[in-house]
């Protein structure tokens, strides 16, 4: 149980908590809370002309403001609680249980009206985005999908927009990527195709005249090739040639 002068001492720290918060409000005279349109927090006359980056930023702060405020509001109310609780007699008594809080607890949440047991954040909150509830996998989560999986998914989305820039450079790779323009995950991901060859060979409605048409993917697989030692499953390919050959003009 606290004694009279450790309750005193609590008494101090919570006024002084009140008074500073209090003091917060008063002088975040443009701190947005209750406007409604974010210009007038802001100063700006219009948000037409803003750059959309910019228009972000302005409402990631209003955001935060409000995100702060509420917290601020949620402590203000934990204080004047708190204070109640000294003026009725019960303050360092669980309001729930009824047993003594321990005095650490309240060294370090003088705010505490409950025991660590009753503690209302017990509960961690394991609630998704509303948004999840009309998207079905792959969208919902984002996951790297290897090079077996052809459907657009989270990770095709994220590709499209890091090659035109990240904070990624050639030394963030554990093999340093050919062209500067390359450092993005997967930047040598077949995207809209299977076996590599299909970059750069073409057929008929029937599967055949196959057209081989040259260019660096074709002469990056004919490398390989080279290196294995083996042949295609539609013949061997020939050197660069400046028009699309057929397999019949091959022969």
């Amino acid at each position: 149980m606290l004694n009279a002068q450790q309750i005193e001492t609590f008494r101090s720290e919570l006024l002084e908590m009140k008074k500073n918060i209090e003091q917060r409000w008063e002088q975040n005279d443009y701190f947005g809370i209750g406007r409604a349109f974010i210009q007038e927090s802001s100063g700006e006359l219009s948000n037409y002309d803003n750059h959309p980056g910019d228009n972000a930023t302005e409402l990631y702060e209003r955001e935060k403001d409000i995100a702060l405020n509420d917290h601020a509001e949620e402590e203000y109310e934990d204080i004047k609680r708190a204070l109640e609780a000294i003026e009725k007699g019960t303050y360092g008594k669980c309001e729930i249980c009824g047993v003594d809080i321990p005095f650490e607890r309240l060294d370090i949440i003088p705010t505490a009206t409950t025991c660590k047991e009753h503690s209302p954040e017990q509960a961690v909150s394991t609630d998704r985005p509303v948004e999840e509830d009309v998207l079905s996998p792959p969208f919902s989560r984002f996951f790297y999908d290897g090079e077996d999986v052809v459907a657009y998914d989270a990770e095709d989305s994220y590709q499209d927009v890091s090659r035109y820039g990240s904070s990624d450079g050639p030394s963030d790779f554990y093999e340093s990527p050919d062209h500067y323009n390359d450092t993005y995950i997967n930047s040598d991901e077949q995207v809209g195709y299977v076996e590599s060859f299909e970059n750069f060979i073409g057929t008929d409605m029937e599967g055949k005249e196959i057209k081989i048409y040259p260019n660096e993917e074709h002469e990056q697989y004919e490398d390989s090739l080279d290196e294995e030692g083996i042949m295609t499953t539609f013949g061997d390919l020939l050197p660069y040639e400046k028009e699309p050959y057929t397999q019949r003009e091959k022969e």
